[in-house]
């Protein structure tokens, strides 16, 4: 890969790594799992990025390679990711440490959102991340009429959990 292509991917991944974060955050329940989990997507978004076009916005992309990543990972252990070895790639990215005491208050609500299943969290997600249900159908690649019926299933289920 070119120096430039290198380059290009660094500063954007850096620019909004807060993204991978989030999604780690939300598929994960602890330190050690959300670095590792950062450091997959990271490794996934690298591979992928060759083949990113442009046709929609960066964040957009990252937000589906990252949900992707942790939906297959999550499915197929839900006790340890294994991740690839990332001293396997040359680039080095300087994370972010991510400080969860500014979320203390939505502590009940990652709780309640650890217990929907992958998609419903995904769409919990990029709902909370003001998507708007074009941009969370594009991501999902589901319809966006689709996108509607389960977000307001989802919201249901999420207010029966929070309020029995």
């Amino acid at each position: 890969m070119s120096k430039e292509l290198e380059h290009s991917f660094v500063e954007r991944l850096q620019k909004h790594q807060n993204i991978v974060h989030k999604v780690c955050r939300l598929y994960t329940n602890n330190q050690d799992a959300h670095n590792d989990l950062f450091q997959e997507i990271t490794i996934q978004l690298w591979r992928a990025y060759p083949k990113f076009r442009g046709d929609s916005k960066f964040s957009t992309w990252m937000y589906r390679v990252g949900l992707n990543t942790a939906i297959t990972l999550y499915r197929k252990s839900k006790r340890r990711i294994q991740t690839d070895d990332f001293d396997a790639y040359q680039f080095k990215i300087k994370a972010d440490e991510y400080d969860s005491t500014e979320e203390e208050q939505l502590k009940l609500m990652y709780k309640a959102v650890h217990q929907l299943n992958d998609i419903e969290k995904a769409l919990v997600f990029l709902y909370l991340e003001d998507k708007d249900y074009r941009e969370i159908s594009e991501t999902l690649g589901i319809s966006e009429v689709n996108a509607r019926v389960k977000m307001n299933r989802v919201k249901k289920k999420l207010k029966a959990i929070l309020n029995p």
